[in-house]
């Protein structure tokens, strides 16, 4: 019995260090890719006019840090010819326009030269509506065991629309994100919620409401299907976001991201 007790512990200790073995899977790295974060954002009742672009480069799958991209020449347009000039804070990859104009309906076009290769793209800045009242239930959630909380608004007449909605607070790790259209509801009142087991009275939780375009709503509901929330367990593999930028120089060479401007309405809701 003695003996068969040390067997026992030996191959037990065995298991445990074959357990902590460390597999290292050879990748193959793909050469490095511009990834572009350019989001021209006018929150309501702002000027709108300092914004940030963010330049960096795709990087190997165990590296921890993202490389930056120094040195860029970047500019936006608009449909007269105006330039709006980004200057880099140097050593850190991002760029900063402290002059820009919002204006609804206005087109824009992005200009990005980096590494000999010139990349561009454009969007049309789309309108937001106001909040106009928000509510709060005790009994929210699936299960009726959340506080949830909903904001409404009117969906902007006679056109079509897409939104974006963003929501965060102290009991979440990571924003919320969500889309919405006015398909089956054009012209008409809507609304979008915000609930957890975890929120108490005090709780302040932020919402944003952008306006933006049909090619961004669908760029964005390819990225939340492959972060999970496509809600759907039969869906296929999620294509590639390749978002609206193009190579003038070598098209094979295209960047990462999304060049997008949009208006946005800010609010915080405190739960009573």
């Amino acid at each position: 019995m003695k003996n068969l007790k040390y067997i026992l512990l030996i191959l037990n200790i065995l298991l445990l260090t074959s357990c902590e073995e460390v597999v290292d899977v050879d990748l193959d790295t793909a050469p490095p890719r511009l990834v572009v974060e350019a989001s021209i954002d006018w929150e309501k009742g702002t000027s709108g006019t300092n914004q940030t672009i963010k330049l960096t480069t795709t990087t190997g799958y165990y590296d921890t840090v993202i490389p930056v991209v120094n040195g860029a020449t970047v500019f936006i347009t608009n449909s007269a010819n105006t330039i709006f000039t980004f200057t880099e804070t140097p050593g850190s990859g991002q760029y900063v326009c402290d002059n820009f104009y919002p204006e609804l309906g206005e087109t824009y076009t992005l200009t990005v030269i980096s590494g000999g290769q010139t990349y561009t793209a454009t969007e049309t800045m789309m309108q937001s509506p106001d909040i106009t009242y928000t509510t709060q239930a005790e009994e929210g959630g699936i299960l009726g065991d959340e506080i949830e909380i909903r904001y409404y608004y009117n969906d902007i007449p006679d056109e079509s629309n897409y939104y974006l909605t963003r929501a965060t607070a102290s009991v979440i790790p990571v924003p919320e994100y969500d889309l919405n259209s006015d398909e089956f509801s054009e012209n008409n009142e809507m609304f979008e919620f915000f609930s957890d087991e975890d929120l108490k009275a005090g709780d302040v939780v932020n919402v944003k409401l952008y306006g933006i375009s049909e090619r961004y709503y669908e760029f964005m509901n390819i990225l939340l299907e492959a972060a999970g929330g496509g809600g759907n367990p039969f869906q296929g593999v999620p294509t590639m976001a390749r978002g609206n930028l193009l190579n003038q120089t070598d098209e094979s060479n295209y960047a990462l991201g999304y060049f997008r401007v949009c208006q946005v309405t800010n609010l915080d809701i405190t739960i009573q």
